[in-house]
This record gives structure tokens, C-alpha cells and sequence, in this order.
């Protein structure tokens, strides 16, 4: 049966490679080899799994139930290896929400370790990043909230980080960023953009004012919907420009001390009401042109807040940690 997980508003159904192949669709016996035929059988899982009942779609709902599928674990123990789906059939390198979505459902099918970290390994066919991308989840407690500290190691910082091409240099307060054009010419206020690889490619473009902010109504409407494809999906569904392989997309403005308000455009998705790679990649947006500093970081979404935690050495951001919280949907 399919299990649907709620993380900060970003739902994802979770379901077993065997129970995949119980419906009769023909998934390959590892993560590894799902991953390279994930053609024959990605866009058939999404249908399958994360479409709504007959006659139980709400009015003006999204096109599918969740914002993914996780399949997994692969394996009775640890390390585990599982796959995430997006709803347009492509695959994803990481989401820290699926993940911690993933660690609880591994928790309460009694596969989790109580204590100590677990190794989570997330297979992809994307030919610009290794495969499989490792990610180590720690059951933790933070404030009387139970939940999951994810390492998601050394970010990188740069149009090269991403694939990104043909763009322009600008500064903002006398720090290196890039103009995308195309988003440059959706909104002049969105000329400041920093990119940064945290396992997975995001563009966060910084703001001045909450005006600037897109809201996901807003991202849904057809016309900054078709734009924002272009620029966030990879060919055929968008342009793959300025990222062949796509990129995700984030806006982000600084609210207080420590604290950050975002937005968030997935690659493979659309707007979503939280995404924890994304908040992730916004904190080291952020920390890269002094907004905040090193510690942890509040990133504020539409689906709830997220705490980043930045471990700096030497002037480098040398660790990003994440928390996050899941719960079963009835």
C-alpha cells in the first residue's frame, strides 16, 4: 500500500520496490539499474502511485497527490539505497524533505537505527553529478520536536557548480554573483542570482523586499509558469537554459538577524510549499554575501520554517547540516 509522508507542506508517497513490482511494472532489481532504465517505467510509477483516487481530486488541487515518490529501501539493512521520482518521471540527486520523509517511514517500519547515523544513497541518471549521492540521517531531538539532522557535506558555489552558461557577472554589495537573463526578463528585480550544488543544482536569486518574492499562486499561473519551466526544467519540458541538465530555483530575502524568507520553483516539480535542499542551498546563499553567518539559519517557506545549520573553517563553508520532521498522512 502506498504511504503518503507530509514534510513542511512537501508531500511525497513512499512505497517498496516489490510492491512497484506487484502492479506489474517491471522495475529492474537494484537502485543502480532502476536508475539507467528509469524511461521504461518512471512516468508508469507516477501514475500508478501518486495519482488521486476517482472522484477525490479537490477543487483547483495539483495534477497528482504528492510532489514525488520515493521508492526504496533496496535493502533489509543499512546502507540503503532508494530513488526519488518526480511527477514529470525524471529523477531526483537529493531532497532533504524526501529524505527525512524517507527516515521516518524507515523508523516506523522498524528499519531505522534508534541511535547513530544512517547512510541514505540516492541513484539518478542526471550524466553532470555522481551517482549514487550519499547522505548520512541522524534521529535527533531539536526544541521537544523529534526528528532528522541530514549531513549534506561541502556545498559548491559557481555557475560551474551547475553547468550553468552564458551569463553575465554582477556584484551585490561588492560580492561576485550572475544575471540570469531569462529571469532577468521575467522580473528586473531578479538580476542577482548565486548558484550552489548541495548534491543537487539550485539558483537562488536574492532580493530586496518581500514585493519581489513570486508567491506559488503566482508560479502557477500559466504565463510565470511557462517561463519558469524554461528556465528550471531540463529539454525536452523546458529550454535547460542557463543548466542543460535543469536547475532549481529559489528566491530569498533577508527578513531579520539569522533569518530568511524563500520561495521555491522545483526542476521535475513546479512550486512547491517547502523544499529542505532548497532552504539549504538559500542559507548558503545567503552566508556567500554576508547576509548571516556561520551557525544555524532560519528559512522561512510557505510550509513551514526550516533550521540550517553552516559549519564554517577558513573563511569556507565547510558543512551543511539540515533538520527536518515527517509525519504519515492519514
Amino acid at each position: 500500500m502506498t504511504q503518503f509522508y507530509d514534510a513542511r507542506g512537501n508531500i511525497y508517497a513512499v512505497i517498496s520496490p516489490d510492491a512497484v513490482r506487484r502492479s506489474g511494472i517491471r522495475l529492474p532489481q537494484t537502485a543502480a539499474e532502476a536508475a539507467q532504465t528509469r524511461e521504461r517505467w518512471a512516468c508508469r510509477t507516477i501514475t500508478a502511485f501518486c495519482g488521486w483516487a476517482p472522484g477525490t481530486q479537490p477543487a483547483g488541487a495539483k495534477a497528482h497527490r504528492s510532489d514525488g515518490l520515493l521508492i526504496g529501501p533496496f535493502q533489509s539493512v543499512p546502507p540503503y539505497d532508494l530513488l526519488i521520482v518526480n511527477t514529470d518521471g525524471t529523477l531526483a540527486e537529493r531532497s532533504g524533505n524526501g529524505l527525512t520523509i524517507f527516515a521516518q517511514a524507515l523508523t516506523d517500519q522498524g528499519l531505522m537505527p534508534a541511535h547513530g547515523h544512517c547512510l541514505l544513497k540516492v541513484h539518478h541518471d542526471k550524466g553532470d553529478a555522481v551517482s549514487p549521492v550519499e547522505t548520512s540521517v541522524e534521529p535527533a531531538e531539536v526544541e521537544g520536536i523529534r526528528g532528522f539532522w541530514l549531513d549534506l557535506g561541502k556545498p559548491e558555489f559557481g555557475p560551474s557548480a551547475v553547468g550553468a552558461q552564458r551569463l553575465e557577472a554582477v556584484e551585490l554589495n561588492g560580492y561576485r554573483l550572475n544575471q540570469v537573463a531569462a529571469l532577468c526578463s521575467i522580473n528586473p528585480a531578479w538580476n542577482h542570482s548565486q548558484f550552489v550544488r548541495i548534491g543537487n543544482p539550485h539558483c537562488v536569486t536574492l532580493v530586496a523586499d518581500i514585493a519581489s518574492l513570486p508567491s506559488n499562486e503566482q508560479m502557477r499561473e500559466l504565463e510565470l509558469s511557462t517561463g519558469l519551466t524554461r528556465i528550471a526544467f531540463a529539454m525536452p519540458t523546458g529550454a535547460g537554459q542557463p543548466c542543460p541538465a535543469g536547475v532549481n530555483l529559489q528566491w530569498a530575502m533577508l527578513e531579520s538577524e539569522g533569518r530568511i524568507v524563500a520561495r521555491v520553483f522545483e526542476r521535475g516539480e513546479g512550486p512547491t510549499a517547502s523544499s529542505g535542499t532548497s532552504a539549504s542551498a538559500v542559507a548558503c546563499a545567503a552566508w556567500s554575501v554576508g547576509w548571516v553567518a556561520a551557525g544555524e539559519v532560519a528559512v522561512s517557506m510557505p510550509g513551514g520554517t526550516t533550521p540550517v545549520l553552516l559549519e564554517e573553517q577558513d573563511g569556507e563553508l565547510r558543512r551543511v547540516s539540515l533538520f527536518g520532521t515527517a509525519r504519515l498522512m492519514p
